[in-house]
């Protein structure tokens, strides 16, 4: 699925910058999908959330929930100058909350966090991530 998902952006960007070369139709489409070699969800330490009312209703971030870059004129980006100043007072709550708890975000997308995984070890100059891919044994 991560497959499929990476190739449909990348051919997206690829009909909308014909002139690009296949390496930076690659890098571009990274910025925004994982990379098929690079699971982030796949440890079990990433989460894509937002924030609700107690209601259950949304509350405005700018975005919704996986918007790409192209489609939200960037506002998708954590920290986009181009959001009402809601939707920054809402990123900057989940961003205190979160990052008080430990979580760290992928700055492409304001709902992106995790914990324990390569990212997060980047990030916080961890030697190693917590947490990797784990494979099920075989059901035979």
């Amino acid at each position: 699925m991560r497959l499929a998902y990476f190739e449909e952006y990348a051919g997206r960007l690829q009909s909308i910058h014909a002139d690009w070369s296949a390496e930076q139709i690659h890098s571009a489409a990274s910025r925004y999908v994982s990379p098929p070699g690079i699971a982030p969800h796949s440890a079990g330490a990433a989460v894509d959330l937002t924030l609700a009312d107690a209601a259950g209703s949304e509350l405005d971030l700018g975005t919704r929930m996986n918007a790409d870059p192209e489609e939200s004129e960037g506002a998708c980006y954590t920290h986009a100058a181009d959001i009402s100043t809601e939707a920054r007072t809402h990123r900057k709550l989940l961003g205190d909350v979160l990052t008080a708890a430990g979580l760290v975000n992928y700055p492409t997308e304001w709902w992106h966090w995790s914990f324990g995984d390569r990212y997060w070890a980047l990030v916080t100059g961890e030697a190693a991530a917590l947490y990797g891919p784990k494979e099920l044994a075989s059901a035979t």
